[in-house]
């Protein structure tokens, strides 16, 4: 081939080369309401600096809660792996960009070789002095993207990292709300212990009433059997809260990266002034969908699906590679590098597949329903997450008036049971009416600290459902 027509050859790969086959990617609608259905009582937060920030936890203003959330980023051990899977993928990025460049090799020969007079059917020849064989070549290959599949195979592993860094991000919010609501669980454990504790010692003095009681005549040996079953179970309780509470304390630990016996939370009662729920920034649907990392995740992985339906389409349009060689060739190491011992040669290699029983067409048709997968699995995380917002903004707004419907319980209760207490000592009612009461009164005031951790298990799923402080923003430039 003459340098004019290879010339002419590399003019027509640049022009092609500029070509793509397959669709553009264009996000896909998703059905959505201009407001949230729960939302006219969502209590915007002032400030929200905060939630800003990606510190949402900050919010609640509780030092303890603040100092365990720090501990995530550097030593849990999801989230490194979610980090080690970001990486892996910015080094796809790289491996197909290599191909937008020629691969060149080396492959040295160095060798001489003598004939021999008496080997097998020589017949009368005599033996040479040997040959030598010394070729330096190097070697080019380069594979013209006529059709765009090597820049589409690029862009695919651009979206799929950005998938991935969305994928960290919704790891690590996932894993600083689980360590927020282990933590109020905790907390509310330990409520429930000290009032367990004062539970247990109320019945004591109820038990040593009855026993003074009986001793003295004034009550039945049932009556002591009474009082003493209902200690027992109230220390059947109080032990029952012990165990929930270390294993919120074990689960906090693992999420922390230690080993539960390296990890102790001093206790710290709930109360219905610490911590204090805050007010979360109201986003609108069409927000939520930039604000949601796992979104993101969604909508990234479904436009690198896109992108392999144009990769299978380039399947139905010829190939072209560029292969040169270029070095030198001589009979000894004395002749190999002079100007004579020069060699070339130029080979451009033009593919198309005639015949393949479709087997191009079954890897695009794979390709568009993988696409249709993805368009489906993104509207149904949108959905989730509108579903989500919801739940909790209804469930934060009545627990509201159920925390004071539960108040106004649990005083009643407590004064019926301060009446029939006196009612039992005065001798007008039997200790069962006491125990009934004791029973009741408990059960409310154990529902009340309840709500109370149900209220901030709410907004820390709020705060989670709207995306903690994260925004698709903040995606990587890949």
């Amino acid at each position: 081939m003459s340098t004019k027509n290879l010339l002419a050859l590399a003019v027509v790969a640049v022009s092609l080369a500029g070509c793509r086959v397959g669709p553009n990617y264009v996000k896909p609608d998703v059905p959505t309401a201009p407001t949230f259905k729960e939302g006219d009582t969502w209590k915007t937060a002032t400030p929200n600096d905060a939630m800003a920030h990606g510190k949402w936890w900050e919010m609640y203003g509780d030092p303890q809660l603040n100092a365990l959330e720090e501990q995530i980023d550097p030593a849990n051990q999801t989230l490194k792996q979610a980090e080690a899977n970001f990486r892996a993928s910015r080094s796809v990025i790289k491996l197909n960009r290599a191909d937008m460049s020629p691969t060149l090799s080396v492959d040295p020969t160095l060798g001489a070789t003598r004939v021999t007079p008496n080997a097998p059917y020589r017949g009368n020849l005599t033996a040479d002095n040997g040959q030598g064989n010394f070729i330096l070549p190097l070697d080019l290959n380069y594979e013209v993207d006529l059709w765009g599949r090597i820049r589409r195979s690029i862009t695919a592993a651009q979206e799929t990292t950005q998938a991935f860094a969305a994928d960290l991000e919704t790891a690590r919010l996932s894993l600083h709300a689980e360590l927020a609501l282990d933590y109020f669980n905790l907390r509310s454990a330990d409520a429930q212990k000290k009032l367990l504790d004062e539970t247990v010692a109320a019945y004591s003095d109820a038990l040593q009433l009855t026993i003074d009681r009986a001793d003295g005549g004034v009550a039945p040996q049932s009556d002591v059997a009474q009082a003493r079953t209902q200690l027992q179970q109230a220390l059947v309780q109080s032990t029952e809260v012990t165990i929930a509470r270390a294993q919120f304390e074990h689960a906090i630990a693992v999420l922390t990266g230690k080993p539960p016996a390296q990890l102790t939370v001093a206790a710290n009662p709930l109360t219905q002034q610490t911590p204090a729920l805050p007010g979360i920034p109201a986003v609108l649907p069409s927000e939520l969908l930039e604000r949601r990392p796992d979104i993101a995740t969604e909508e990234r992985l479904m436009a690198a699906a896109n992108e392999q339906i144009g990769i299978a389409k380039s399947a139905f349009y010829p190939r072209l590679n560029l292969a040169a060689t270029v070095g030198f060739q001589g009979s000894s190491v004395l002749n190999w590098f002079t100007w004579p011992s020069r060699v070339w040669a130029v080979s451009p290699l033009i593919s198309q597949t005639v015949f393949d029983a479709g087997r191009r067409r079954a890897r695009t048709d794979i390709a568009i329903a993988q696409y249709d997968s993805h368009v489906a699995s993104y509207r149904q995380s949108a959905l989730d997450a509108f579903q989500q917002v919801e739940d909790n903004l209804v469930a934060l707004k009545q627990l509201e008036t159920e925390a004071q419907q539960q108040r106004d319980a649990t005083v009643s209760a407590e004064e019926a049971l301060g009446l029939f207490r006196t009612r039992y000592e005065g001798g007008v009612d039997t200790y069962l009416q006491v125990i009934t009461s004791q029973t009741i009164a408990l059960q409310n005031q154990r529902n009340e600290i309840d709500i109370l951790r149900r209220r901030l298990d709410a907004s820390v799923l709020l705060v989670k459902a709207v995306g903690g402080g994260w925004n698709v923003s903040q995606l990587p430039k890949v």
